[in-house]
């Protein structure tokens, strides 16, 4: 989350095109397939473009369980990612946030990932935190051993988009990081084709203030499994940018600096008044150019890479063309396929249904158009179908 245009793969660095095979398909007009079918082993790993299941396939199953990466991979991901927090014996488990259910000021549930809100065993466990400054009341993955997190059952985290997905809910376990790899590499012998895993640290700076650091045990589960090298399927990615340099000094995994269009890595904002840059200033050239000193790729929001304008798609910025000026692959965040994610123009009737699946196969079409290395989707179907179908203009 590429470098140049026909370079052989150089240190830490990922080939950006598959090279004379997309040259050659393109000018015969011929739709992009990722260097072949999903379901065949391709010559280079990863494929460009490269479909990264966004917490498995949370269009069609509750995020981050194994049926949704089980999902994302029968739909032809080629990665699948775990978003990594830790429990309170330092296990890594996969939610996407620490808080696994959140609660209004008046008690009632804002968003839950499990059914620990109705388990009367862990009411006391209910606390007030403050996460990256944000305060939160509810439950936490850090005050439960995994053996405790183990008895919860996943949830849907948005029913009201995804209603069709609560009828999973209480079905699934939360995953264990070395869960995740090992369905990886299951998969990957039974498919015959390589799928990855893009795991992120999440709230690095929170955890590691609560000596529950991630940044160690995410490196030492790769190497447990062989795969802390520059050769494994592994891309780890942060919003933070100093545990990202923490981990290239123990590892030569591919690394991805994510990026947002506003505000600043929190792990800036705690350093106080002797960093004050923002993810403004990481994206200028000379900011894309010290990324590349520690990361191979760049992960932003889609929208830093193609503005809305009057909630429509509107003229590409210069990233795409800066970050590979700079060596680095782009791999953008997060194309999902109801209209609630959708651009005014590809929403589907009735539009003002967020639930009603849009014209997602654009959007991400428009985005190939750019230039970027790979993105997340929801639905990795439809990733797979845009790509098959893609020509570049």
């Amino acid at each position: 989350m590429h470098g140049q245009t026909e370079k052989p793969c150089v240190k830490n660095k990922i080939i950006p095109n598959c090279l004379s095979v997309v040259v050659v398909g393109l000018l015969a007009g011929v739709a992009l397939t990722a260097c072949g079918d999903s379901d065949d082993a391709p010559a280079i790993w990863p494929p460009v473009p490269t479909l990264i299941g966004h917490r498995g396939a949370p269009a069609l199953r509750p995020e981050h369980t194994i049926a949704s990466y089980t999902q994302a991979i029968e739909d032809g991901a080629n990665i699948i990612e775990p978003d990594l927090v830790s429990t309170k014996d330092g296990v890594l488990v996969a939610r996407h946030e620490n808080a696994i259910a959140i609660l209004n000021t008046d008690g009632t549930v804002r968003e839950a990932t499990t059914d620990i809100v109705d388990r009367p065993e862990f009411a006391a466990r209910k606390a007030t935190k403050t996460i990256d400054g944000v305060a939160i009341t509810g439950w936490f993955t850090e005050d439960l051993t995994l053996a405790e997190l183990k008895t919860l059952r996943a949830r849907e985290r948005i029913p009201a988009i995804r209603p069709a997905n609560v009828a999973y809910n209480g079905q699934f376990q939360v995953p264990t990081f070395q869960e995740v790899i090992d369905l990886a590499k299951s998969k990957s012998a039974e498919k015959g084709r390589t799928i990855g895993i893009y795991p992120e640290t999440k709230h690095p700076t929170y955890f590691k203030s609560i000596g529950l650091p991630l940044e160690k045990r995410l490196v030492d589960t790769l190497a447990l499994n062989g795969w802390n090298s520059k050769e494994a399927p592994v891309f780890i990615q942060s919003f933070e940018v100093a545990n990202l340099k923490e981990m290239r000094a123990l590892t030569t995994a591919r690394i991805v600096q994510l990026l947002s269009s506003s505000g600043r890595p929190y792990d800036f904002v705690a350093a106080g008044a002797s960093e004050t840059r923002s993810y403004a200033d990481i994206i200028t050239p000379a900011g894309l150019k010290e990324v590349a000193t520690y990361a191979n790729a760049i992960g932003p929001s889609k929208d830093m890479v193609i503005p809305l304008v009057s909630g429509n798609l509107g003229t590409p910025t210069a990233l795409v063309t800066n970050a590979k000026a700079a060596g680095l692959a782009v791999h953008i965040y997060t194309l999902r396929p109801e209209n609630n994610f959708l651009p005014t123009n590809l929403k589907k009737a009735p539009v003002t249904d967020n639930t009603v699946r849009g014209d997602s196969i654009t959007e991400i079409q428009t985005f190939l158009q750019t230039g970027i290395d790979g993105f997340f989707t929801d639905d990795s179907a439809v990733g797979k179908e845009a790509i098959r179908t893609f020509v570049k203009k």
